[in-house]
């Protein structure tokens, strides 16, 4: 996917109406599971949201006193992500830079955010990205990693390759992070069961209908739901 591309319009969904913007991951606010997660005590000094798109749950951290970067590879979406800052009247540092690498983002990170970036890399780049992570941050960070379950349902766009199993969570980030636990979690989407079933129609699913109706949960705002891993590390 080019994700750029999709940000700034120049790309769509199949069944997604000429003119009609929509991320799938950008429901307008923070991601409820993110902000649980704050009110737990989860984020503690410098914080790092490392694909952080438009930047809502950056903007949550920063709102609460935190001292917020957020790197996403997408040009587009960090010139959006500062606009919503702005707007919100908080200060976050928004940079272009590429996961793998995390060039030029400084270090000293004491937590990390990653809200469902992880799954968009692929054997190698999660390799590269779990190194870059550890230079980056202090020893003993806390890692927050949020991607896509292997308990997906069908019927929704998200295909096999970017389900995550437990086993290479534990591979790839084993290897610089040590995890405590992989939890369930859930996330909204700007996906909607008319928007489904319009995609379907347009041959944009691959992953074939709903197995049983009701299958594909939505929440009280008719945006479907998505099951996730949470995974919870600490740097080695």
């Amino acid at each position: 996917m080019e994700f750029d591309a999709l940000y700034a319009g120049r790309a769509a969904f199949g069944g997604v109406a000429p003119g009609e913007k929509m991320i799938p991951w950008d429901i307008g606010e923070p991601q409820r599971a993110v902000v649980e997660l704050a009110r737990a005590g989860g984020f503690t000094g410098k914080v790092l949201d490392a694909g952080c798109g438009l930047g809502e749950n950056a903007i949550m951290l920063a709102d609460q006193g935190y001292e917020v970067t957020g790197v996403d590879g997408s040009p587009s979406a960090i010139e959006q992500a500062g606009q919503r800052a702005s707007a919100h009247g908080v200060p976050v540092r928004f940079l272009v830079a590429d996961a793998t690498e995390l060039h030029g983002v400084g270090t000293g990170f004491d937590t990390v955010l990653d809200s469902g970036l992880y799954h968009c890399l692929d054997a190698g780049q999660r390799s590269a990205y779990a190194a870059a992570l550890h230079r980056v941050c202090r020893p003993g960070a806390t890692l927050h990693l949020f991607c896509f379950a292997e308990s997906m349902p069908s019927g929704t766009p998200i295909t096999q390759e970017a389900l995550v199993s437990k086993d290479d969570l534990r591979t790839r980030l084993g290897r610089h992070w040590r995890i405590l636990d992989i939890t369930e979690a859930v996330f909204a989407t700007s996906f909607t069961h008319e928007l489904l079933a319009r995609m379907g129609e347009a041959g944009a699913l691959d992953t074939g209908p709903a197995r049983e109706p009701g299958e594909v949960q939505v929440d009280a705002q008719g945006r479907v739901l998505t099951p996730m891993s949470y995974v919870r590390a600490l740097r080695k």
